[in-house]
């Protein structure tokens, strides 16, 4: 008499264990596509906004001899500028998530929204080193007597992080179904760099500016990590409810219609 075996039952996939597996062949394929096979790169991507912060340091440096706060011009200038570059640098690459994958999302288990949070990761992971490494080689070279404080600079990071997560992930909408805002953006976004107090403070500005000015988003980011390196600084304008609100709101309404419009951005 023969025995014969059960049939053998057709294995399941854990939908988290498929789901990580997408996001980190995403992870990957963003690596390679936007930093090369080598590690030089990568290396370039951390390197290039320590010397943009290098640059107009030692320029602007030489018209303003005493920073607002401190005695290094170029610290001072770093915890304004670093701030922003997560937030314009997420903001930018999040933005363009679908338009660089579009053609991956023709397969059924690679979401828009997969591609996004994959280019998310890895341009925060890029932030978080670029800020390690400025901020370390700063305080090891100026003679500032600043004190670090990690939770105020975590959180600055971080809500400049969230915000531009927020605002890409409701671009990448806007931009698949109406091309022409990304235009409009562009110019839009341009003056913010002037405008959100990086080679000042918020407190030395004409009291309509503060009024007007109070309304960008980043101005609070970056007095929040101000706060982190200047013990002096008090900040009494910061309100991150107001930028982290902003956040959350595009981020809702992003990811919404992602999950909603699927089959039409991936047509565009």
């Amino acid at each position: 008499m023969k025995f014969q075996r059960p049939a053998a039952k057709p294995s399941r996939t854990n939908p988290l264990q498929g789901a990580l597996r997408v996001f980190g062949a995403l992870v990957i394929r963003e690596m390679i596509t936007r930093y090369g096979r080598s590690p030089g790169g990568y290396v370039w991507a951390v390197l290039e906004p320590a010397g943009m912060i290098a640059i107009l340091a030692l320029a602007f440096s030489q018209f303003i001899h005493t920073p607002p706060l401190g005695e290094s011009f170029i610290l001072f200038y770093a915890t304004g500028y670093i701030p922003f570059h997560a937030y314009s640098e997420i903001a930018a690459v999040v933005s363009t998530s679908i338009a660089v994958n579009r053609q991956l999302m023709h397969f059924p288990m690679v979401t828009p929204l997969d591609a996004v949070l994959a280019r998310f990761f890895l341009s925060f992971l890029t932030v978080i080193v670029v800020s390690f490494l400025v901020f370390t080689t700063l305080l090891v070279v100026t003679d500032d007597p600043v004190r670090l404080s990690l939770g105020p600079l975590f959180v600055a990071l971080g809500a400049a992080a969230f915000l531009g997560l927020g605002v890409g992930t409701l671009n990448a909408v806007l931009f698949s179904f109406f091309p022409l805002w990304q235009r409009v953006w562009g110019i839009i976004n341009r003056p913010l760099f002037i405008l959100s107090a990086i080679f000042f403070t918020f407190e030395s500005l004409p009291r309509q500016a503060r009024e007007v000015l109070w309304w960008n988003p980043i101005i609070h980011l970056v007095g929040e990590a101000r706060r982190a390196f200047y013990p002096i600084y008090r900040g009494d304008y910061i309100m991150l409810a107001y930028p982290l609100g902003i956040a959350g709101f595009c981020l809702l309404v992003g990811g919404f219609l992602l999950l909603r419009n699927r089959s039409a951005i991936i047509e565009v």
